[in-house]
């Protein structure tokens, strides 16, 4: 990372879960670590967190699911961004996912998966080590 580039994360909740408490406290925590944070807000499709990804050019896709359609949405999001060209987005879940579904979702493409009593300062430091900053 420059000095005069920050890392851009674009933490989105797919579904139709209406619940964003850790999304928004997520956002929070990524911002008062000194990243460029945009938050989508509840019920996004796959194409509108994809077609937000691309026109943030974000670096980081965080998703957050507590309704147990991670397993489809997930996964979606990731074909998703190989058709649109962005494959090299690191991309994290977060919410209620069971441990029986996490291979599945790492197989899938998501790089870390983050539930419940997570430390954002884990995932802050997941992103620093992990993400490759677009030029």
């Amino acid at each position: 990372m420059t000095a005069s580039r920050r890392i851009r994360v674009l933490v989105a909740k797919p579904g139709l879960d209406g619940h964003d408490r850790g999304a928004k406290v997520l956002a929070r925590a990524l911002r008062d670590a000194g990243m460029e944070v945009i938050y989508t807000g509840i019920r996004q499709s796959p194409e509108q967190v994809v077609n937000a990804v691309i026109q943030e050019d974000v670096d980081v896709l965080c998703l957050s699911s507590l309704s147990g359609a991670h397993d489809y949405l997930f996964p979606r999001i990731m074909e998703l961004l190989k058709e649109k060209g962005a494959p090299d987005v690191l991309v994290l879940g977060g919410g209620i996912i069971p441990e029986e579904d996490i291979p599945a979702l790492k197989e899938a493409g998501i790089a870390g998966i983050f539930g419940p009593g997570s430390f954002t300062s884990d995932i802050v430091k997941f992103i620093q080590e992990n993400v490759r900053l677009r030029p």
